[in-house]
């Protein structure tokens, strides 16, 4: 936790927005997103809520940008896993692609709430700039699927958009909170949880097969 420190510069107000994105961050991985305002966030930070709106006008726009940075994260280690002209087999990329998304179940875990939640609470002013960086980092990594597996552009986006949905679902259902373990101990209901990991090398798998 920081003093609320007005910022002076572009550069004080980029550090004032990482606090505020980190506050976030942290309070999402504890807590229910439901349970997060902007009171909580301030208080994280030891700001007042009139500080915080120096920033942001809604706790929405926080986790825009927290969605973005770990999007770019994600498509960054993809890149640089999956170099052009590597040449990996369907059976190598399905296993490089899934450790990404297992080092990387931070963006799916934000990714689940994007459409329903996050981008309907935010401006257009701010949703635009993240649908473009969104449509330059599929796209890229869509021609290094043309080139690497000889499928279609539309083939390759259908590949990406269903391996990001699947991996949504997954990464909700794999990973258990408390509540839930105790909600389903006392339900007397034991479910089987696959290896988040392993379940993704095999639908990613499945993917490349049946598209190409």
């Amino acid at each position: 936790m920081s003093d609320f420190i007005r910022a002076r510069s572009p550069e004080q107000k980029e550090q004032r927005i990482a606090e505020i994105k980190e506050a976030a961050d942290s309070l999402f991985r504890t807590r229910p997103y439901n349970e997060i305002t902007l009171s909580t966030i301030a208080e994280q930070l030891s700001w007042t809520r009139a500080n915080l709106y120096r920033y942001v006008s809604t706790k929405e726009e926080i986790y825009l940008q927290i969605a973005e940075d770990c999007m770019r994260s994600y498509y960054d280690a993809l890149d640089s896993a999956v170099p052009a002209g590597c040449g990996y087999t369907p059976e190598t990329l399905a296993d490089v692609w899934a450790g990404i998304l297992n080092a990387h179940q931070d963006y799916l875990r934000y990714a689940t709430m994007l459409q329903c939640i996050i981008e309907t609470n935010v401006s257009v002013e701010r949703l635009a700039p993240f649908k473009a960086e969104y449509v330059r980092l599929t796209e890229r990594f869509s021609a290094r699927l043309v080139e690497m597996i000889g499928v279609s552009k539309e083939a390759a986006d259908m590949i990406q958009l269903s391996v990001l949905f699947h991996g949504n679902g997954m990464v909700g259902y794999c990973f258990t909170s408390k509540l839930v373990k105790d909600a389903m101990e006392m339900a007397g209901v034991s479910v089987h949880r696959p290896e988040f990991k392993d379940e993704m090398r095999t639908f990613i798998l499945m993917n490349l097969r049946c598209r190409r």
